[in-house]
């Protein structure tokens, strides 16, 4: 049996002789048979970096000098000659670097190795130039050009270019967290997280901005972050030929062209455009807050959040508007500020058509016609659409404020106190161009408007009707799903409207609110009222 053989195939010369190319040719005759299962040690010492790879060094029978030296143009006939030969331009580098000794089984692995040590990367791409010490990593690279992505998640229908990226990503769908940190019990999806959130604990931020001194736990932020002086923004949607600074915002922002959202919660089914959306989301319902301010107490599910909010107590705006001078505490405010002046709404309902300058308002919105009211009263139950709604509802259960001293009632805020006088003042502020109709309300002009254009914008999904307002639409669904949450407490008679309530409980009081000033008959209903009149005109 062939005992293992060391091979160290050396390229002593530094320039162009016959003595090199003929010690080289007899190293390959004699090496012509098979590498398998064969020990190859590599012995390169960096301070020397004599040995070369074979297959750099292959026969050029034209003996034509291809390879040129970037550095001072000398030529040669043989790549690894011109390898050897640059790196005597560069011999201060690799001066501190130590033997190898790594051994390998496989001679195409060796080879490899070498490359590294070498530096050597001969496989280029035809498309961008950019070059790779390994085919098989120029193979992976060359499917960013062709747009190949082979590997598809059943679960969503994302594709990736690599099979590594799908198994990473299937573990948003699995929640599978392997990578646990020993500081405070914290898991996560990927490695390069948990590497990142663990500069957390130290405090690290290695990466520095030369304008303006801010730094960071990554290089590619800092790369991002710049771009925000530099003002380049790469990646621009072709359906409406907005621009952004990452190609992951591109990415999300092309979801509310298609409407698509991939990351769906798994405990109320409410779906997401990205992870880190679902993520925050979660935080609702496991009522994580691990981010609490020195100053206040207060705590938040992000870390942005609490970033923010200290800008509260610094008064820090950095975000200013060049148009009118305003300063915002976050980029993302001075960004919806900013389609003010420019007038632009890129968030438009599909039902009705309407259209929002930020997606939460789009959000919002589409809650009138999904009759959807996440936001609870943990005192009387009742829901609604925003979580503004319900802050300002609870006040009804503590104290209030602000009273009227026409009538006595009290208000929690001052500008309910002020449209109630208007009231007793017979003030109506927003009139009709129309038809000159005046109102106490803005809200309350806008809904007339749609009479004199004849929009109905809340259409019955089950008869097709459609109403002016989304309160007229909730009350006409009741017809359908036969709901009357009115209930008399005298005789448990129910009603599927508040004022049908309010009529029948006059039977059991006797109350008759509506008089007539001609002979002073009192009536139920103000309708009635109206048609008695009629008898003495």
């Amino acid at each position: 049996m062939r005992k293992p053989i060391s091979h160290n195939l050396e390229c002593n010369d530094l320039g162009e002789n016959t003595e090199c190319k003929g010690k080289f040719e007899d190293q390959q005759r004699s090496q012509e048979r098979p590498y398998m299962h064969m020990k190859i040690t590599c012995k390169e010492e960096a301070t020397q970096s004599h040995s070369m790879s074979p297959i750099l060094h292959q026969i050029n029978p034209t003996k034509e000098k291809l390879y040129k030296c970037k550095e001072c143009k000398q030529a040669f006939s043989y790549l690894s000659c011109l390898i050897q030969h640059e790196k005597s331009h560069n011999k201060e580098k690799h001066s501190d670097v130590k033997k190898c000794r790594k051994i390998f089984s496989k001679k195409p692995t060796y080879i490899q190795h070498q490359r590294i040590q070498n530096g050597e990367k001969p496989y280029e791409c035809m498309e961008c130039g950019k070059a790779f010490g390994r085919s098989s990593d120029l193979i992976q690279h060359q499917k960013i050009h062709t747009n190949e992505k082979p590997y598809q998640c059943k679960a969503c229908g994302k594709a990736f270019i690599r099979g590594s990226q799908l198994t990473e990503h299937q573990r948003v769908h699995t929640g599978e967290k392997p990578y646990e940190c020993k500081k405070c019990g914290k898991a996560f999806s990927y490695c390069s997280q948990y590497t990142l959130h663990q500069r957390i604990h130290s405090g690290e931020k290695p990466y520095e901005c030369k304008e303006c001194g801010k730094a960071f736990i990554l290089g590619s932020q800092l790369t991002y972050h710049q771009r925000i002086h530099s003002g380049e923004k790469p990646y621009e949607c072709k359906e409406c030929g907005k621009a952004f600074i990452l190609g992951s915002h591109l990415t999300y922002h092309q979801r509310v062209h298609t409407g698509e959202k991939p990351y769906r919660c798994k405990e109320c089914g409410k779906a997401f455009l990205c992870a880190s959306q679902l993520n925050e989301h979660q935080k609702i319902h496991t009522g994580e807050k691990p981010y609490e301010c020195k100053e206040c107490g207060k705590a938040f599910s992000r870390g942005s959040q609490l970033t923010y909010h200290l800008r509260v107590h610094t008064g820090e705006r950095p975000y200013k508007c060049k148009e009118c001078g305003k300063a915002f505490i976050s980029n993302s405010n001075l960004t919806q500020h900013q389609r003010i002046h420019t007038g632009e709404k890129p968030y438009k309902c599909k039902e009705c058509g309407k259209a929002f300058i930020c997606g939460k308002q789009l959000s919002e919105h589409q809650r009138i016609h999904t009759g959807e009211k996440p936001f609870e009263c943990k005192e009387c139950g009742k829901t609604f659409i925003r979580g503004a709604y319900l802050t300002q509802h609870e006040k009804i259960h503590g104290e209030k404020h602000y009273e009227c001293k026409e009538c006595g009632k009290t208000f929690f805020r001052t500008t309910q106190l002020t449209y109630h006088q208007r009231i007793h003042t017979g003030e109506k502020p927003y009139k009709c161009k129309e038809c000159d109709k005046a109102f106490i309300y803005g809200s309350q002009l806008s809904e007339h408007q749609r009479i004199h254009r004849g929009e109905k914008p809340y259409e019955c999904k089950q008869c097709g009707k459609a109403f002016i307002r989304g309160s007229h639409l909730t009350e006409h669904l009741r017809t359908h799903n036969g709901e009357k949450p009115y209930e008399c407490k005298e005789c448990g008679k129910a009603f599927s409207r508040g004022s049908e309530l309010t009529l029948h409980q006059r039977i059991h009081t006797g109350e008759q609110s509506y008089a007539c000033i001609q002979c002073g008959k009192d009536f139920r209903r103000h309708s009635q009222l109206i048609q008695h009149m009629r008898l003495h005109n």
